[in-house]
């Protein structure tokens, strides 16, 4: 079976893990919001298991996952849908990140150790070099475990999966554009940025940091990239 119509996950990576199921569903999670896997059409595990390179199981595991996530929908006799996000639901979804995530940058700036500060610059550098080979998948990849880092400063764990939860639940429609004109590397800078801004203690930075790339990625849910989606 293959999609109704041109799915372009040509450019979904080959998955080599010793968790493949973990793997596929994280990279099928990017794919979905990455725009790789388009909203409304439909896929079938032995369509993408080629893609992956492995075999259709662990690939119609992880559309399961993305059932159980709200990310797609099972159709009988037929694959998997991917469920479409509205305007709406992207504006709710920013709304709560920034009541949460604001304020949580506050707290991290005031946590970070020499240690942490480590972990996160090789973090960082690894969404660079994504952003560099124009990986998508790996880019975002890489971005969520930068920003799940981030917040698991703040010892709660529920507080890291919501956050994560609300990521998963975006759709970066601008990311294409961004690689294809060479802007993503810019765009994973703002994560150095970041860093330097949390190192330097300084709370009021820190939140009004995290409170314009939250701008900044909600242009990136509708398809505006570079200047056009950044806050005024």
């Amino acid at each position: 079976m293959t999609s109704d119509r041109s799915d372009g996950s040509e450019n979904i990576s080959a998955v080599r893990s010793d968790s493949l199921r973990e793997q596929v569903t994280r990279a099928l999670e990017a794919a979905v919001v990455a725009g790789e896997l388009q909203p409304g059409a439909l896929y079938s595990a032995p369509t993408l298991a080629e893609r992956f390179g492995v075999s259709a199981p662990p690939v119609r595991e992880a559309m399961l996952d993305l059932v159980g996530e709200g990310m797609m929908e099972a159709v009988r006799n037929r694959g998997f849908r991917v469920l479409e996000v509205s305007e709406s639901d992207l504006d709710q979804i920013s709304q709560i990140r920034l009541l949460i995530e604001v304020p949580v940058m506050g707290q991290v700036a005031k946590l970070l150790t020499p240690e942490a500060i480590a972990a996160l610059n090789l973090a960082g550098e690894a969404i660079e070099a994504a952003a560099e080979r124009g990986d998508l998948i790996d880019y975002l990849d890489c971005d969520r475990k930068f920003h799940a880092q981030l917040i698991s400063l703040i010892g709660n764990p529920r507080l890291t999966d919501l956050v994560d939860r609300l990521r998963r639940q975006a759709r970066l429609f601008g990311l294409q554009q961004l690689a294809d004109t060479g802007q993503l590397v810019s765009s994973a800078r703002e994560h150095r940025a970041m860093l330097h801004v949390l190192q330097s203690g300084d709370v009021a930075a820190s939140e009004a940091l995290m409170a314009a790339h939250v701008g900044h990625t909600r242009g990136l849910w509708v398809g505006r990239s570079g200047d056009e989606a950044r806050p005024d």
